[in-house]
């Protein structure tokens, strides 16, 4: 096993040059290859920088770079114009989309006792390592993985190889993965390296995946103080310690601890990334443990058109609505549609505040309607940002008319907690 790069620290700034030289000494260290696919995340992962060091990939190999599959998981597929503005100037033939339905081959199977294992005897199923047929099937001698490692709601902290086996993967997987996370507790997994949902899908990549050229590429990004991004570190190897090196950096760069709970909260999703309120909820998951009991966490959404990114998904959060653990609990039980949708029955958990707090969305294209009927608050998008104007608010504190304002510009970047909920 290897570790080809390992760089960075909370003050590193790498400049665009300095990823692209980092990158081609990493991918020269790997020998010769003559058929490589690039597995990158989609939009909702621009800053990752996944975008950049998939054209480096592209400049490197020219075209011994066969095809670049986006992780997307459940997500709507990336259009067209997301794709040249995320990847630009790698060619649009190139690109290949992941259907998490039809596309999948499953390579083996963990048994439910280690699942109920991990759940600490909450659950019992066991679960399946499914991937897109293009990766266990194409003939690559060379699988690029590439990826932000950041504090996430579902496996505490995102990439490696959930980018792989949730990214490419399959119905069942990412359904019973998702459930384990809700569970178990998502505010006892965030920004912790090894959890219940890690050790699932680490212990199926070492059963399943070794045959395969898999190499990831893990960057570490984070804000700078006088506004912007930095690329804190990039970790490139084919085995467990090139994340474990870049998790430890993202928590000391992307880890926030605040003094007080946070009475009010307001997150701004940026409308080229942000579309739904299944990924918009980071607003949610990213804050929870930072805001206090009977706080306000306010969700200012310009590009937000819809529920689920699938019509299925959207068709369920719709139905059961953001009511809470018990609430969606019992419905698991009672209605089998939502049973064999574990994954959506695991967001609307995760997207709940489970009453401890008030959250208002303020979406630019659902209804009031819409936005109410699935337990949340609602308030005009052009109001709010008229009061709450994220190019005048900076990250952090504000005061606005008096009152105090804990701003947050991107959700996807950081993880926010009080000391009382850690």
């Amino acid at each position: 096993m290897s570790l080809y790069c390992a760089r960075g620290s909370i003050d590193t700034d790498f400049s665009v040059e300095q990823l692209r030289e980092l990158f081609a000494e990493s991918l020269a260290k790997l020998g010769e290859r003559s058929s490589v696919l690039a597995v990158p995340p989609d939009q909702s992962r621009e800053h990752s920088r996944a975008g950049l060091l998939t054209r480096f990939a592209w400049d490197y190999y020219g075209d011994r770079l066969k095809a670049v599959l986006p992780a997307i998981g459940t997500h709507t597929p990336m259009g067209p114009g997301q794709i040249a503005h995320m990847f630009c100037g790698v060619p649009r033939e190139l690109f290949r989309v992941h259907n998490w339905r039809t596309d999948i081959e499953t390579l083996g199977e963990l048994p439910a006792e280690f699942i109920r294992e991990q759940s600490e005897g909450k659950l019992d199923y066991s679960w399946p390592a499914q991937v897109n047929k293009l990766i266990s099937r194409g003939g690559f001698d060379l699988i690029l993985s590439i990826g932000q490692v950041v504090p996430h709601e579902v496996i505490g902290m995102a990439s490696y190889t959930k980018n792989i086996l949730i990214g490419t993967g399959g119905r069942e997987g990412i359904n019973r993965s998702h459930y384990l996370g809700a569970v178990y507790g998502m505010e006892r997994i965030m920004g912790r390296a090894e959890n219940p949902v890690r050790a699932v899908l680490n212990c199926a990549a070492d059963r399943f995946l070794r045959h395969l050229p898999i190499v990831y590429v893990l960057t570490v990004v984070g804000r700078k103080a006088e506004g912007g991004l930095a690329v804190r570190g990039l970790f490139i190897g084919d085995d467990v310690e090139c994340f474990l090196r870049a998790a430890e950096l993202s928590l000391k760069v992307n880890f926030e601890i605040v003094e007080e709970p946070i009475g009010k909260a307001v997150v701004y999703l940026d409308p080229s990334e942000f579309h739904s309120t299944w990924i918009g909820n980071k607003a949610v998951y990213r804050t929870r443990m930072a805001l206090a009991d009977g706080a306000e966490l306010i969700i200012l959404a310009p590009g937000v058109h819809e529920l689920g990114e699938d019509q299925g998904i959207d068709a369920m959060i719709r139905k059961y609505g953001y009511r809470g653990t018990p609430a969606t609990l019992k419905a698991v039980n009672e209605n089998p549609e939502l049973a064999g949708a574990l994954g959506a029955a695991a967001h609307l958990i995760h997207a709940s505040s489970e009453g401890r707090f008030k959250i208002t969305w303020c979406p630019a294209h659902l209804s009031r309607e819409e936005i109410e009927s699935v337990g949340y608050q609602y308030a005009d998008l052009e109001t709010m940002l008229g009061r709450y104007n994220p190019a005048e608010l900076r990250h952090g504190y504000n005061q606005v008319d008096g009152e105090e304002v804990f701003f947050v510009a991107n959700p996807g970047l950081g993880l926010w907690a009080h000391p009382s909920r850690l």
